[in-house]
């Protein structure tokens, strides 16, 4: 009774609030864990593995940012025992060096599926797959490859699970608005209706998460994994974890690390550009053009003050231009 009054008087809960009872109930949910539910699949997109550090990364991001987000998702397919399902851009270059590929070696899951994305191929190629690191891994054994490759029309079946079909496909989709204007790419729901065969559809490409359902099937885009680039100041990597008895997803976040994302650089071209306009603006009706060319240039630089570092790279670009 004295530690229910005390409990009561730390949260400023009055005594006609709850019995004693009431309050052992109360406890009891509040301190109650969450059981455990093992998924079935961990589905995922565009990893980009990468060897140059993304302009906008003001960490190393390359020889351990990645890396540590890798180990991150090999723990969480150790926590519930299934296979993580990639709908495609495993690299960000088709040809991975040596480096790059024995670590991708090092830090791939265990059982891991994915297609071919449209990095993953020369010259975006499914034709020339062979040439390519992905291909590389699936002979090594690392990786599984199936379902549907860049350039096919729709999802390719990868697996059954518990009656549940499953498709993948590495294609441009999306939900909501046109993601640039002429857009041709399918939207999530079109995909979804145009191949009713499958429960669950895993789509990759568009780097921007979204799940769309339709009459209890699902399409999944989990988005890229990283951020790595500076519009992606604000976005939340993820994962989804399947589960075939409900066919539902639930999203897990990827830890991140606040203050690792830089607009500098886009706020350098900026600028840059607003030199380039103020330079460009100095040119007015009440100049006088000679003949000669070379001979405005030279006028030019005299009447704006132009540095000869500047001319430097002027003269250069004209050479080269005449060559």
């Amino acid at each position: 009774m004295v530690v229910f009054r005390e409990v009561m008087k730390i949260h400023q809960i009055s005594d006609s609030y709850f019995t004693q009872t009431e309050f052992n109930k109360y406890v009891m949910k509040r301190t109650k864990k969450k059981t455990f539910k093992r998924a079935d699949l961990i589905l995922c997109a565009d990893i980009h593995l990468m060897e140059n550090k993304p302009v906008c990364r003001t960490d190393d991001f390359v020889t351990e940012t990645q890396w540590k987000k890798m180990n991150w998702l090999c723990e969480l397919q150790n926590t519930h025992d299934c296979q993580v399902m990639h709908a495609g851009d495993l690299f960000h270059y088709w040809k991975p060096s040596p480096w790059l590929l024995s670590k991708a070696l090092n830090y791939l899951p265990m059982n891991m599926m994915s297609c071919y994305g449209n990095h993953d191929l020369p010259q975006h190629n499914y034709e020339l797959k062979e040439k390519s690191g992905l291909y590389v891994l699936e002979q090594a054994g690392a990786i599984q490859i199936d379902g549907g490759h860049w350039g096919a029309d729709g999802p390719g079946i990868v697996d059954i699970i518990d009656e549940r079909r499953i498709g993948m496909v590495h294609i441009m989709t999306y939900q909501g608005k046109e993601p640039y204007p002429g857009c041709t790419a399918p939207k999530g729901a079109t995909l979804l209706r145009q191949y009713p065969e499958y429960d669950l559809i895993v789509t990759g490409d568009n780097h921007k998460p979204f799940v769309e359902e339709h009459e209890g099937r699902l399409l999944v885009n989990p988005g890229s994994l990283f951020r790595t680039t500076a519009a992606q100041f604000d976005y939340k990597p993820r994962v989804y974890l399947w589960y075939a008895e409900t066919n539902t997803v639930e999203a897990v976040y990827v830890p991140i690390e606040e203050g690792v994302i830089s607009r500098e650089h886009i706020e350098k071209v900026g600028e840059r550009n607003d030199r380039i306009d103020a330079f460009i603006n100095t040119l007015n009706d009440d100049w006088e053009a000679k003949m000669s060319f070379e001979e405005n240039i030279e006028r030019f630089k005299e009447e704006n003050n132009v540095s000869d570092k500047v001319m430097k790279i002027i003269y250069k670009a004209i050479d080269n231009g005449t060559n």
